[in-house]
């Protein structure tokens, strides 16, 4: 089972009242929401190995390099921008710091110290995201994948033949849409190969992918169907004799340079420098206990870390 980690903990946050507070007051609903996640998913799905994934770096490089709109909406901006100083927004964009809410921010190194203390692997690699970080395990896995997260972009990853499956949250841990390549179908008309292919044409305003205009997912998915894959779409586009509306031909063509990079971007990497120290095991009870004592009574983790260690321990029994 692999954790699009930063998925949950911002679905967490704002799915956990902020009235869930520290002894001190600060706000712990994304650390216990996050761990209740966790627990169900562990008592629901009783994976044997567990990992993680982190985004080391939210917007790589190279990414950026490939098409500059990627996430600039989501950069974090300096207070004097919003007054118009436009050397304060160029300041924002160059710092590169994700726009995360003010609460959220000081619970992630407590997420991260907790799942440490708990012994669950815990993965980010420098200049990749954590949709990187799954795509390389997943393709590296010998058995079954579940992947967690709230992301489509890791739809791309479903393999029914190895068994690769997302769970993706429709409410909370309680609800999850178990996608597979007969649920990409009925949705979207592709299968998981060819999910990439269907995002880069028709882009996406929540990575700053433009994508092509005029097409979405409807008219992607008859297109990767009638064509085979985005190459062919393209090689169509300058072929005379293709079933093609002079539209969509004029669109595709006019987009040639988006299509050059686009699928660079869209798709995840697989092969991500994956650490030869990473032990994925799941584990039945806390690596360090006394940390974890600690943790638990500063930030009043309470019934939510409770519900972890006891899904640890039976997921244990049952091995």
């Amino acid at each position: 089972m692999l954790l699009d980690s930063a998925s949950l903990y911002f679905r967490a946050y704002f799915g956990v009242p902020d009235s869930v507070r520290s002894p001190q007051g600060e706000p712990v609903n994304a650390v216990r929401g996050l761990l209740d996640f966790i627990a169900r998913l562990v008592a629901d799905h009783a994976p044997d190995q567990l990992v993680a994934c982190m985004d080391a770096d939210w917007r790589p490089q190279w990414r950026v390099d490939l098409i500059p709109s990627y996430k600039t909406h989501r950069l974090a901006q300096p207070a004097d921008e919003a007054s118009g100083d436009a050397s304060g927004a160029a300041s924002g964009a160059a710092s590169g710091a994700e726009e995360i809410p003010d609460t959220l921010s000081p619970q992630v190194p407590v997420i991260t110290a907790v799942l440490d203390a708990l012994g669950i692997a815990r993965l980010g690699v420098p200049d990749y995201e954590a949709d990187d970080v799954i795509g390389t395990l997943t393709t590296r896995a010998t058995g079954p994948v579940d992947v967690v997260t709230g992301d489509r972009d890791l739809f791309q990853l479903v393999d029914d033949a190895r068994g690769v499956r997302v769970l993706y949250p429709i409410k909370g841990m309680g609800t999850l849409q178990l996608t597979d390549n007969a649920q990409l179908m009925e949705k979207y008309g592709v299968t998981g190969a060819r999910y990439a292919d269907m995002a880069a044409l028709r882009g996406d305003p929540s990575d700053g992918l433009p994508g092509v205009p005029g097409i979405g997912d409807k008219t992607a998915a008859k297109l990767i169907t009638q064509f085979g894959d985005l190459a062919a779409i393209q090689a169509a586009a300058l072929d005379p004799s293709a079933k093609l509306t002079p539209t969509q031909r004029k669109r595709i063509a006019d987009a040639t340079g988006y299509l050059a990079v686009a699928p660079k971007v869209v798709r995840v990497a697989t092969d991500v420098p994956i650490p030869t120290d990473l032990d994925p095991t799941l584990p039945t009870e806390p690596r360090d206990p006394m940390t974890l004592e600690e943790l638990a009574t500063r930030w009043g983790l309470g019934g939510s870390l409770t519900r972890v260690l006891d899904a640890l321990a039976q997921n244990g029994n049952r091995t």
